[in-house]
């Protein structure tokens, strides 16, 4: 007579076997030697665990993102060795190491580029740019302490009136009075003005929450995936002022730098305008270019001859 498997006996993974080997899978689940466990703790009850570990993890590095693969190595490695189940790893951060001078540069390069190119091929290019979305705080707060301030002293004037049985205060008679006389329906001005302004202020509203806003800044190339980056409109000017300022006979440089377009103008003090403009032109090129802009705007260069000027002996044109 054949005895079911499931009589023939259990087999229990104690938890000490278990925190071991959440303590190997965690250094495992970054580069060799990056990742340094402290205290480990682990619970098995049936044919499930949960897990607790404390790492170190080295610096620089996107924290989240590293805690995340972490865990999840944990959690995956110690359900593979084990048998059991890991619905619960905790993974806690104690500290960050400064890593030495050239440890794991090799392997970290190489990884992030493993990554980059991961992201780039899953995307079918370039990582997008996207532009920098504002929170529109001063105009939603403007707004809702309006509204709140309306409210809280129509809502004081109504309990007053049905709490305490006092009368309306004068200005909500009023107000009901002038209403009843001046709507829309009346074929009033100010009735029709104070819809067509409340109307106005609903649609900024809607327009400042489907728009992105931040006009003022321009979107960089990603650096790495899933990473932001933008710069002001203002610093790419300071940029292409400081790179063209320096040029031999270039005075009085004004730039301008919009979302699709910069302008550069200057003037020319002396020297040829011809080859001064081609210079111009480049140095602004170079200056915009890497700036990293995901767009960048178009240049306009424009070089206008300074009332002092004169042409050189052999012959420049004055523009």
């Amino acid at each position: 007579m054949s005895v079911p498997a499931a009589d023939r006996g259990t087999t229990t993974v104690a938890d000490r076997a278990v925190r071991r080997i959440v303590e190997r899978a965690a250094t495992e689940a970054l580069a060799p030697g990056e990742v340094r466990t402290g205290r480990t703790s682990a619970s098995v009850r049936g044919r499930r665990a949960r897990v607790d570990v404390t790492v170190t993890l080295p610096y620089p590095l996107v924290l989240d993102e590293s805690g995340e693969r972490v865990r999840a190595h944990v959690a995956d490695r110690t359900a593979l060795l084990t048998g059991l189940a890991v619905p619960s790893a905790r993974v806690r951060v104690r500290e960050l190491r400064v890593r030495a001078a050239g440890e794991g540069s090799a392997v970290a390069e190489e990884q992030a580029a493993a990554e980059e190119a991961a992201a780039v091929e899953r995307a079918g290019g370039e990582p997008r740019a996207r532009r920098p979305w504002s929170p529109r705080r001063a105009p939603v707060a403007v707004a809702a302490l309006a509204a709140a301030a309306a409210c809280a002293v129509l809502l004081y004037d109504v309990v007053a009136v049905h709490a305490a049985g006092r009368a309306p205060a004068r200005w909500r008679s009023d107000l009901m009075d002038w209403l009843t006389s001046h709507g829309p329906h009346a074929g009033a001005w100010p009735g029709a003005a104070a819809a067509f302004a409340v109307l106005c202020l609903g649609v900024w509203l809607l327009v400042l929450a489907v728009t992105p806003g931040a006009r003022g800044r321009l979107p960089l190339r990603p650096p790495l995936p899933g990473v932001r980056a933008v710069i002001d409109r203002s610093a790419v000017a300071s940029l292409l002022r400081d790179a063209v300022s320096g040029l031999p006979g270039i005075t009085r440089v004004r730039v301008r730098v919009g979302r699709r377009r910069a302008t550069v103008r200057a003037g020319l003090a002396f020297g040829e305008l011809d080859p001064a403009h081609r210079a111009l032109t480049e140095t602004a090129e170079r200056a915009l270019a890497s700036c990293g802009a995901a767009r960048p705007p178009r240049l306009r260069v424009r070089l206008r001859t300074e009332p002092a000027w004169r042409a050189p002996a052999q012959g420049g044109e004055e523009g």
